[in-house]
C-alpha cells in the first residue's frame, strides 16, 4: 500500500512537471487602470490557484473559531459534570450514580448549515 501511495504521488509530480514545462509562454494578466502582470502561464496558474486557497481558508477562519469555542465549552460542561458526580458520590456513597446522559447534537452544529 506504501508503495501504490509512493506511485500516485509521484504520477501526480511528474504530470504537474509536464504541465509546467508544456506552458512556459508568457501570458498578460490586465488588472485595473492600466496596469499588467506579465509571466509564465504555469506561473499564473499557480499563483491563481494559491490565491483561491487562500480566500477559502480565509472564509472557514470564522467557523473554525466558532467550533474551537464549542469544544472549548463542552470540554468544560464535562469537567464540570464529572467533578459534581465526584463530589456527589464522596456525599454520598450508598446513593446510586446517575445514568450517563449523552450530549444532544443539532445536525446543523455539527455542519455549520
Amino acid at each position: 500500500m506504501k508503495y501504490l501511495l509512493w506511485l500516485l504521488k509521484a504520477a501526480i509530480f511528474f504530470t504537474l512537471f509536464a504541465f509546467a514545462l508544456n506552458n512556459q509562454q508568457d501570458a498578460t494578466v490586465h488588472f485595473f487602470f492600466g496596469t499588467a502582470w506579465t509571466a509564465p502561464l504555469v506561473l499564473v496558474v499557480l499563483t491563481a490557484f494559491a490565491l483561491g486557497l487562500f480566500i477559502g481558508v480565509l472564509g472557514m477562519v470564522p467557523r473554525w473559531l466558532k467550533h474551537r469555542a464549542a469544544a472549548r465549552e463542552a470540554r468544560a460542561a464535562k469537567a464540570r459534570q464529572a467533578e459534581t458526580a465526584v463530589d456527589s458520590s464522596a456525599a454520598a456513597p450508598a446513593a446510586a450514580a446517575p445514568a450517563p446522559t449523552s450530549p444532544i447534537i443539532v445536525p446543523s452544529d455539527v455542519h455549520g448549515i
